[in-house]
């Protein structure tokens, strides 16, 4: 298949979108009388029966919808060419670094369309096996392999699996020699497992809530340990029984000496202990007694630790500590803060530092002594990660990409700062027709934020170009350049990409992060607001043919941002978004989103704020609003559907134009993680058609 051409050509149009618009008749959404009262404030609610992810009149709704937005897609004419041209470029093998775990090298594969990617492993005879398929988990594909981890002499394995994208999932354990099932953990949910030896594996989960296993509250995380050959009933609590954190995570370092527990009660700051496990019968010791920062163990040689810490050190450092007094006053310096953000990991004997120098990764190699061995040459200007690996390892791998260079792997050797390139992906995608370029814009309160913009050369910045800008901005989350197929076919179709690094993420660290939470979650906005600015300004589009992306919290950014300035934007796309500002605590694990938030219930000045911007109470009615597309999933249960079902009804209710506001609910589909090649293919699909079509283009 050729590749599709666009004719920007916004007088001839073969199908107008507003026309078709007429006819479009959405379902009637039943209205209650429900009313909350916030500090004196009465906020009705009237779609709160669409909370009830179980009741038979949300299901009878959620079906309405999709058929409305299904038969409104189909009638798009190029919605086929844009799948086509997807699977087409989707359509290559994929593999992994190769990771070894006792007599066994392990590596994912998928060869193209598969659904999910298969665990492979070779033997010392160098014969390739299928260790684990997850396409054979569910005839539809919608069931992932979540994690897999290995004992010490890697015998013993255990993978983690979750149905229909759920964050419940299921643990089975088997003999990694001959994959015999040895045993099955239920309802487990925001776990890493950590085997100790062969005797078992340590995994944190919540009590099974009562009510909606998608939806209802979970706000007590337990560590537990499971001895092999025993119930699931019998496991021990070992972190979590008696302090209530909405977080809880163990692991053990590498020489398995020292089991490390972090509790949470928010997505920012941990507190943080140590066990030592050659001393049986020992407690826990305390590391740092408070959430207010964020500390972790990264290594342990003796009873030496090393941290990484962005404790009184907002863009990070790694410092050591005896474990004997490993509070915060005894800590020392092995890797200074610098002004870029640091993150660390460990392999083959050293440690390596990856700093963010406005977005783009600079990578330097430490011995355990705190002295730099080299700054690694990188193949180019984008994303460098990976590095990890044990200390007996000779060759370690990384990934390298950027937004117009698929991923490719490169082989290191750690003795010689030597790269090899080892893995790169055969895709029908010439790169080098692509460019991108970092620009720094002015906020509304005179911030600079860098944003990177990517386009076919030669591009004409007429005003005309179909523009999508994608933002996220929060949960100290940061936005690096990453190659997309999706945005490949975009770019391809004459589309500029554009990515700002918003406050509230963590491309300058924590100060950064702060600058977009709680009372100034505006400047998110603003940013976004103002980036959309300049794109328009700088003539590489105009608000006829720019459109908004954004997931989970950028799904909160789009919503807010077309509530705010409607004019600005053809096209909004909010997925998976946080969109009941005053409910999100409410559900699942929403109340530890908090630090990033503030929640209503807080004090009247939080409420007040959270309320100007929330999305499903800031939409007015009779205002004209972009085309919009709201994507969520049935089984997410992360930011409930909920939230997409209320703010889609609100504004089909409100809008005071012509333009098309449509939801697409996914089924046997979460957050996104997990999701089947199939169904991100048709998702995206559907995305790019409808923007497109609603910015007049014909393909």
């Amino acid at each position: 298949m050729k590749k599709i051409s666009i004719a920007l050509a916004a007088t001839a149009i073969s199908l107008n979108a507003t026309a078709q618009m007429k006819d479009l008749k959405y379902p009637q959404t039943r209205k209650d009388n429900t009313v909350d009262n916030y500090f004196g404030t009465p906020v009705p609610d009237p779609y709160r029966w669409l909370e009830d992810d179980r009741s038979t009149e949300t299901a009878a709704w959620v079906k309405a919808e999709n058929q409305v937005t299904d038969a409104y897609l189909a009638q798009i004419p190029f919605r086929d060419a844009i799948k086509k041209r997807l699977e087409q470029l989707w359509n290559y093998e994929r593999i992994s670094a190769p990771f070894t775990q006792g007599d066994f090298t392990y590596y994912y594969k998928n060869n193209g369309l598969q659904n999910q990617s298969v665990l492979y492993r070779k033997g010392k005879d160098g014969k390739e096996e299928v260790f684990l398929d997850p396409n054979t988990f569910s005839k539809d594909g919608t069931t992932s392999l979540s994690s897999v981890t290995f004992n010490k002499k890697g015998d013993l394995a255990s993978y983690m699996i979750s149905e229909g994208g759920s964050d419940w999932g299921k643990i089975i354990i088997i003999d990694a020699i001959t994959k015999k099932q040895l045993g099955t953990i239920e309802n487990v949910k925001f776990s890493g497992m950590a085997w100790y030896g062969s005797e078992g594996f340590y995994y944190s989960t919540y009590d099974k809530p009562e009510g909606s296993l998608l939806s209802a509250k979970t706000d007590q995380h337990k560590l537990y340990f499971h001895k092999l050959g025993t119930e699931q009933k019998d496991d021990t609590v070992i972190f979590g029984d008696s302090e209530k954190n909405r977080y809880v995570g163990g692991y053990i370092t590498e020489d398995h000496r020292y089991l490390v527990v972090t509790a949470a009660n928010s997505t920012y700051g941990n507190k943080l202990y140590i066990k030592d496990l050659s001393k049986p019968g020992n407690i826990f010791t305390t590391v740092v007694n408070d959430y207010n920062s964020s500390t972790g163990v990264i290594d342990s040689k003796g009873t030496t630790l090393y941290l990484r810490t962005d404790y009184k050190a907002p863009n990070n450092r790694v410092v050591t500590v005896d474990a004997a007094h490993p509070q915060q006053e005894n800590w020392k310096d092995l890797i200074p803060e610098t002004e870029n953000v640091l993150s660390i990991t460990d392999g083959g004997g050293y440690l390596f530092a990856t700093y963010m120098k406005d977005a783009i990764s600079v990578v330097k190699q430490f011995d355990y002594s705190g002295k730099l061995i080299r700054e690694i040459s990188l193949p180019g200007i984008g994303t460098a990660s990976g590095f990890g690996g044990k200390h007996e390892e000779k060759t370690l791998y990384y990934s390298f990409t950027n937004y117009v260079t698929p991923g490719n792997i490169y082989a290191f050797d750690p003795k010689t700062g030597k790269s090899t390139l080892y893995q790169k992906p055969k895709i029908g995608f010439n790169s080098e027709d692509y460019t991108s370029e970092q620009v720094f814009y002015t906020s509304k309160d005179g911030t600079k934020v860098p944003m990177i913009i990517t386009y076919k050369k030669g591009l004409k910045r007429d005003g005309k170009n179909p523009t999508m800008l994608y933002g996220y901005g929060g949960f100290n989350v940061s936005l690096t350049p990453a190659f997309s197929i999706s945005n490949a076919v975009w770019l391809e179709n004459g589309g500029v990409y554009a990515v700002p690094n918003l406050r509230g993420g963590g491309e300058y660290g924590r100060k950064w992060h702060d600058a977009g939470t709680k009372l100034q979650k505006q400047n998110v906005f603003d940013d976004f607001i103002a980036a959309a600015e300049y794109l328009i300004s700088n003539n590489y589009t105009s608000s006829d043919y720019l459109a908004i992306r954004g997931g989970s919290n950028g799904g909160l950014l789009v919503g807010a941002c077309m509530a705010q300035r409607p004019e600005l934007f053809k096209v909004a796309l909010p997925a998976v978004g946080v969109m009941d500002m005053l409910r999100y605590q409410k559900f699942t694990a929403g109340a530890g989103w908090a630090y990033d938030y503030g929640t209503a219930d807080d004090n009247k000045e939080m409420f007040d704020y959270l309320k100007g911007y929330s999305p499903v109470q800031s939409l007015k009615k009779g205002t004209h609003y972009p085309a919009t597309l709201v994507t969520t999933g049935d089984h997410d249960d992360r930011v409930v559907p909920a939230h997409s079902f209320k703010f889609a009804a609100t504004l089909q209710e409100c809008q005071g134009g012509s333009a098309p506001v449509l939801i697409r609910i996914e089924t046997n589909a979460g957050h996104g993680a997990g999701k089947s090649i199939a169904q991100t293919i048709a998702e995206l699909t559907d995305v790019q058609a409808f923007t497109l079509f609603n910015m007049g283009i014909k393909l």
